[in-house]
């Protein structure tokens, strides 16, 4: 089946016709379907998966009547014998230089290559060996963690000549010149980036996306400055300090004896009012972008986790919740936890797997418009 496929394509292209290698395997897993004894159905699995542009039906057509129902005199004579072809999958990652001593090969063989990094980045997190964590760490560390900047009230010299006027620079320019003011100087607000707080529930329910997640948020704080990192279980656990370690596995050393309670209990309202008491209200959530890294399963007070998502929302600029269980397929928000936070919320994300927290990386650095 896949050499018929393959043979079909290769008269496609010496046609002129532009056909990928992706192409011809969605035509060959298209006849593994339909089957080749209906020409009919044959003929539209290669319409669909192989023309893409409407000038090119004319030359399909004919290459399909001389390759599969035997017509001559179409191309004027009939088309040469196709060698069979073998199709053979590679991964980037294996060694490619080495070729086999003695005999050439008799047969035409086409390597369909895969990245084994593009397979990772959309595995679940859940799902990931401890080697493989090691690439998503590397991966991680290649993130770009910027938030959105807030203008303050330093003003620093203008671009441009709107703003407000700097009588200094003004005069200064003009002793230059003999006291003529040839420029106006102004000024305009700066800018800095907003405070990043994050907040990951390390309960026994995130065990397993907890220890990705936690290299996420040791990437953050590693990446740039005014970040905070917390983890949230029975109590809240500030680990800024200890996860400011460049090196992720002595960070993550550090940080974990620190954490009492790593895969026990969750308690986010009791955690949320302790940080809104101690850190946020105070000043460390006022204006930045908080994000809550859990599943929203809670054995606390739903009634107090509502209060105190309310608070939070109030003084914080974005608020975001990064849901591993989001991306599971028929999933609704009916824990109660989960129930209770949802109408507080900016944003609700999934956080399943390293395209999905590419994905925030872009939304903190994109701000509420992105999209």
């Amino acid at each position: 089946m896949v050499n018929l496929a393959v043979g079909f394509c290769r008269l496609l292209r010496s046609l002129g016709l532009k056909v990928p290698t992706t192409a011809t395997l969605n035509f060959a897993e298209a006849l593994g379907v339909v089957g080749i004894e209906d020409r009919s159905a044959v003929y539209w699995a290669g319409r669909a998966t192989l023309v893409r542009r409407g000038e090119d039906r004319e030359i399909y057509d004919r290459a399909f009547a001389v390759y599969w129902e035997h017509q001559v005199g179409l191309f004027g004579g009939p088309p040469e014998e196709q060698d069979p072809a073998t199709v053979l999958l590679d991964s980037d990652d294996a060694d490619t230089d080495q070729e086999s001593e003695g005999e050439e090969p008799e047969q035409d063989t086409e390597v369909v290559r895969f990245s084994v990094t593009e397979v990772l980045t959309e595995k679940d997190f859940s799902q990931c060996s401890a080697e493989e964590l090691e690439e998503l760490t590397r991966l991680m560390a290649q993130l770009r963690f910027t938030t959105h900047p807030r203008r303050t009230r330093r003003q620093v010299p203008a671009k441009t000549k709107a703003g407000r006027p700097d009588l200094r620079r003004t005069v200064q320019w003009a002793l230059r010149h003999q006291g003529e003011p040839l420029r106006m100087a102004t000024t305009e607000p700066s800018n800095r980036p907003r405070r990043l707080v994050l907040l990951l529930d390390v309960s026994g329910s995130m065990e397993a996306y907890a220890r990705a997640l936690i290299r996420f948020v040791h990437a953050a704080v590693v990446a740039r400055s005014r970040v905070e990192a917390f983890a949230m279980g029975t109590r809240l656990t500030r680990i800024t300090r200890q996860l400011s370690d460049r090196d992720p596995d002595a960070a993550i050393a550090k940080a974990t004896p620190e954490v009492k309670d790593w895969a026990g209990g969750t308690r986010l309202g009791e955690d949320l009012r302790n940080f809104n008491d101690q850190w946020g209200i105070r000043g460390m959530a006022r204006g930045a972008v908080v994000v809550i890294l859990s599943d929203g399963w809670d054995r606390g007070d739903a009634t107090e986790l509502s209060e105190q998502m309310e608070r939070l929302h109030r003084v914080t600029h974005e608020l975001i919740w990064v849901n591993p269980l989001k991306a599971t397929e028929g999933y609704a928000p009916l824990a109660a936890g989960m129930a209770a936070a949802l109408p507080h919320l900016d944003r609700f994300v999934a956080g399943n797997n390293f395209s999905s927290v590419e994905e925030l990386a872009m939304i903190l650095a994109q701000g509420p418009n992105y999209a």
